[in-house]
Formats: C-alpha cells, sequence, structure tokens
C-alpha cells in the first residue's frame, strides 16, 4: 500500500474519531443549545461535497471520512432542528 494511502487512513480514522464523541453525547443528552445550526448546515455540506469529490476521484480514505463524518453530522444536526422545533410547539 502506498504511503499517501496509509496517511489518507490515518487521517480518516483522527477525523471521525473526532466526531463520534460529539455524535454519542448529542444521541444520549438531546442536549443541542451550545451547537451552531448555521455551522452544522455548513459542516453536513461541506462532508457531503468531499464525498461527492472522493466518489468523483475514487479516493476511498476521502469517501469513508466524509461520508461517516457526513452521517454523524447530519445526525445532530437533525436532532438540533427537532429540539428546535419542539421548542416552538411549546
Amino acid at each position: 500500500m502506498d504511503i499517501a494511502v496509509l496517511v489518507g487512513y490515518g487521517a480518516s480514522i483522527c477525523s471521525v474519531a473526532s466526531f463520534v464523541p460529539q455524535a454519542a453525547k448529542v444521541i444520549r443528552s438531546r442536549q443541542t443549545k451550545a451547537i451552531s445550526a448555521k455551522m452544522y448546515i455548513l459542516t453536513v455540506t461541506g462532508f457531503a461535497l468531499w464525498t461527492a469529490f472522493g466518489v468523483l476521484k475514487s479516493e476511498l480514505p476521502i469517501i469513508l471520512t466524509n461520508a461517516i463524518c457526513f452521517c454523524l453530522s447530519a445526525l445532530i444536526l437533525a436532532i438540533k432542528v427537532m429540539a428546535r422545533r419542539k421548542a416552538q410547539e411549546r
């Protein structure tokens, strides 16, 4: 395996590992007050675009990392939006 690919997989592991604790905390607590919806909209969009870029370039480390981070950040954003709607209904 090429050293660049190994570096890519290492970066992938670090990127995903950095998002997992935040996603786990939000899933468990449902607390999203301190999270910026605008920032997460931008983050989800960025991960979607990086995933598309990875697919277009056939770069598996980019695809895997960004697809996983996309799912985690989209989940956080969905919880944020649902909490906001629930608060507005009250």
